[in-house]
């Protein structure tokens, strides 16, 4: 199929051996087997058999990770609980002890939780370098460097890794590059395009699209597939068949939920950039932003994530001020997550305090002002109203 919006709908039907339009929930934990020994033992031995047993796969499974391996342009794709289950799974397929990895300052937290402490408890050594910066990594490669793990744009404040760059420096070092692709969805943006070996999603976010499901998915080709499987089914991290269902529910509308959340996005980062109550605004699609040409570069559209340092004195005023906002809005609601077509806002200082120091949210651009906006498909007037009157 030539066209995303056609792929949406119609990738993986083969997975649905029943007429039934929409695919069944398939709400059991294992199926019967095969009359024929030999049948049952071939399928025994599959990656990701549709019938055999749910925490090796499922028919659903199997459909939805059709649809999205097609989106983002690879060979096949792995369905996961969560995406901390898909990234935990892809970099555990990857590394070993005595291994070198490569990670940007920034991260999501729980990603930068494990490259900062479990990893290294295991005997891996990790690397944190500016992602803005391209000979940063060129300058920490060693000859035990396994993967370059990079997010863009980043959690939270949006920077952006020059992929091609980061692709062509991999493939002449021999190293394996995994892009998480969850604030900018396979819409806006496609990894492998530019070299990238494995792409990740929290498909919780913009490919569910309706907060009502946890989710997590691995790209890649067939063989990088077949070694995330085997780790799958020893750390448990598979999918249930209800969340997978739901998956495919809400890709079949990603194009046009993304297409309304990127105009909104701009829209209302374009308001904000010229409200006095605002310190500055952190929106890739802005031409204030610092690397906004490698944004066009290689972007389609520029996500529904936007970033804003409010105003204030020193550090505790900023802080008040972005409560004070916070308790204010009334379309915007206070809530971790993102990507579903209700707007939410965080506070990222608060919601990661716990989990880094000081000096660590300061390297990943986390001040005490700083809010975390996801847009959604509501209005764009009535969007901007909300922040009009909480400002």
């Amino acid at each position: 199929m030539k066209y995303i919006e056609t792929s949406l709908i119609h990738t993986g039907k083969e997975f649905n051996t029943t007429s039934s339009v929409t695919p069944p929930i398939y709400q059991t934990s294992t199926y019967y087997a095969p009359e024929n020994p030999e049948e049952y033992l071939e399928m025994a031995g599959e990656i990701s058999p549709s019938h055999f047993y749910h925490r090796h796969g499922n028919p659903v499974n199997n459909q939805a990770a059709a649809v999205i391996a097609s989106l983002e342009g690879k060979e096949a794709a792995l369905m996961t609980s969560s995406g901390m289950g898909a990234i935990s799974t892809a970099v555990l397929s990857i590394i070993e002890k005595g291994d070198h990895i490569i990670a940007q300052n920034a991260h999501y937290s729980s990603v930068s939780m494990l490259f900062r402490e479990f990893l290294p408890s295991l005997g891996v050594e990790v690397s944190f370098v500016d992602q803005a910066d391209n000979e940063a990594f060129q300058e920490v490669i060693r000859p035990n460097t396994r993967l370059i793990y990079l997010e863009t744009p980043s959690n939270p404040i949006l920077t952006i890794t020059d992929l091609s760059f980061v692709g062509k420096l991999a493939k002449e070092h021999g190293i394996v590059t995994m892009c998480d692709n969850t604030f900018a969805s396979p819409i806006n943006q496609r990894p492998g395009d530019f070299g990238i070996d494995v792409v990740v999603h929290s498909a919780t976010k913009y490919l569910g699209g309706h907060s009502d499901l946890t989710a997590g998915v691995i790209c890649a080709d067939k063989e990088f597939i077949a070694k995330a499987w085997k780790r799958m089914i020893i750390l448990g991290t598979s999918l249930s068949s209800f969340d997978s269902w739901l998956l495919l529910k809400g890709l079949r509308t990603l194009s046009l939920r993304m297409e309304r959340i990127n105009s909104n996005a701009l829209q209302l980062a374009s308001w904000m950039s010229e409200h006095k109550a605002i310190k500055q605004v952190l929106y890739c699609g802005l031409p204030s932003h610092p690397q906004y040409e490698l944004a066009r570069k290689q972007m389609k559209g520029f996500t529904g994530m936007i970033c804003i340092d409010v105003a204030g004195d020193d550090e505790d005023a900023q802080f008040k001020h972005a409560q004070t906002i916070l308790n204010k809005l009334v379309l915007f609601t206070n809530a971790a997550s993102l990507g579903g077509v209700e707007s939410l806002i965080v506070h990222p200082a608060s919601m990661w305090g716990k989990h880094h120091t000081k000096e660590q949210k300061l390297k990943a651009g986390i001040s005490n002002g700083l809010l975390r906006i996801s847009v959604g498909i509501e209005h764009i007037n009535d969007l901007i109203a909300d922040f009009d009157q909480a400002l």
